[in-house]
C-alpha cells in the first residue's frame, strides 16, 4: 500500500487491473483503517480516472454475493451521496412509485455515510430485514415489484471499509462504486450525482455498459433532481438542461427538502410522502425523480406523461399499497 499511495500523491493513476487487485486486497483486510483513510483522501483530491472506477467496479462485482433476478426487466434509483445535503430519502421514496406505477425496481443501498439516513436505514426504521435469500427477493419482486439489496450482505468490501467511511464522514470513491456494484446487474438505472465532473464519469462507465441510463445533477450541488434551480439530465444518447418550470413544477427551497436530524426523522419524512400527506415540495421532488426514471425505461414517452404516471401512483395510493405489500413480505414479522 505504502508504494501505492506514494504514486497516487504524485498525480499518478492505476490502470485497470491494479485497482481492481487494490480493492480486493481492501476487501481481504490487508490494509489497515489509517491505509484506506488514506486511500479515500487520495481521491478527494484528485478525480477518479475511467481505469481506475471500471477496475474498482470489477473487483465489487468479482467478490459480489450475485443475485439472478433477470427475468425481470428491473431498474435501480440511486445517488452517489456526498452532496451534504442531507435530504430526505428522495431516491428510495422514488423506487416504491416506480413499483406503485408497475415497473420493477431492484434498490440497492446502505446506511448513510454523509447524511443522516441512508436507503438501509429507513428500511430498518420500518422494521425490514434484510436478506440474501433470492427465493424471499424474488417474492418480493412478484407480490409488489420491488426488493431490496443491503449493500454490505452482498459486497464485502463495502462492509469492510463501513467503519472508516462513517468516522470520516467525507464523500469517497465509495460513494462513486455503489450505483455501478448493484449485484443483480440493472437493465435500467437512474443515478443522482454532485458534479459535472462525475457525471461524465459515469457516462462513460455506463457507454461500456449496455444499461440503459440515466445521470441527473442539479447544478446547485445536489445529487438528484432537487427542482432548487436548473439540472441537468444525460441519457443514452442525449443530454439537457432542465428547469423546474419546464416539467411544470414550482421551485423549491433547500429547507424543504431537509432530512431531518434522526433517521427516524427521515422515516417521518418517507412516510408522509408514501401517505400522500407531504409538502407540495417533498411530494415534487420525489416525483420528479421517478418521472425520469420512467423516461429511462421508456424513453419514447415525454415527460409530461411519466410525471401524470408517477403522481397517479402516489395520488392513487398504489405507491403506499407497494410499500405496505413490501414491509408485510420483508418485515421483522
Amino acid at each position: 500500500m505504502k508504494q501505492i499511495l506514494y504514486r497516487l500523491f504524485e498525480h499518478r493513476y492505476l490502470d485497470r487491473s491494479e485497482a481492481q487487485t487494490l480493492l480486493q486486497n481492501i476487501a481481504t483486510g490487508r490494509y489497515n483503517e489509517s491505509q484506506i483513510a488514506s486511500l479515500i483522501t487520495v481521491f478527494l483530491m484528485r478525480s477518479i480516472s475511467v481505469d481506475e472506477l471500471t477496475g474498482f467496479r470489477d473487483a465489487l462485482l468479482d467478490m459480489s454475493h450475485r443475485v439472478d433476478l433477470s427475468d425481470y426487466p428491473f431498474i435501480d434509483i440511486v445517488g452517489t451521496g456526498g452532496d451534504g445535503k442531507n435530504t430526505f430519502n428522495i431516491s428510495t421514496a422514488a423506487c416504491f412509485v416506480l413499483a406503485g406505477a408497475g415497473y420493477h425496481v431492484v434498490k440497492h443501498g446502505n446506511y448513510g455515510a454523509t447524511s443522516v439516513s441512508g436507503a438501509s436505514n429507513v428500511m430498518e426504521q420500518h422494521g425490514v430485514k434484510f436478506t440474501t435469500d433470492v427465493d424471499r427477493l424474488r417474492a418480493s419482486m412478484d407480490a409488489c415489484r420491488i426488493a431490496y439489496l443491503h449493500a454490505p450482505l452482498f459486497n464485502p468490501a463495502l462492509k469492510a471499509v463501513a467503519p472508516v467511511r462513517k468516522s470520516l464522514a467525507v464523500r469517497s470513491f465509495f460513494n462513486i462504486l455503489g450505483p455501478l456494484v448493484n449485484p443483480a446487474i440493472p437493465k435500467y438505472q437512474l443515478l443522482g450525482v454532485y458534479n459535472l465532473p462525475l457525471a461524465r464519469l459515469y457516462t462513460y462507465a455506463y457507454q461500456a455498459s449496455g444499461v440503459r441510463f440515466g445521470v441527473v445533477h442539479s447544478l446547485d450541488g445536489y445529487d438528484e433532481i432537487s427542482l432548487t434551480g436548473e439540472f441537468k439530465v444525460t441519457m443514452t444518447g442525449k443530454e439537457k438542461i432542465y428547469t423546474p418550470e419546464m416539467i411544470g413544477l414550482p421551485r423549491v427551497q433547500e429547507s424543504d427538502l431537509f432530512g431531518g436530524d434522526t433517521p427516524a426523522d427521515a422515516a417521518r419524512i418517507f412516510d408522509a410522502v408514501m401517505h400522500n400527506t407531504a409538502t407540495p415540495a417533498q411530494r415534487n421532488c420525489v416525483l420528479a425523480n421517478a418521472a425520469f426514471a420512467i423516461q429511462v425505461i421508456c424513453p419514447e414517452k415525454k415527460i409530461a406523461a411519466c410525471l401524470a404516471e408517477a403522481t397517479e401512483s402516489l395520488a392513487g395510493g398504489k405507491a403506499l399499497q407497494a410499500l405496505r405489500k413490501f414491509l408485510e413480505l420483508n418485515g421483522e414479522g
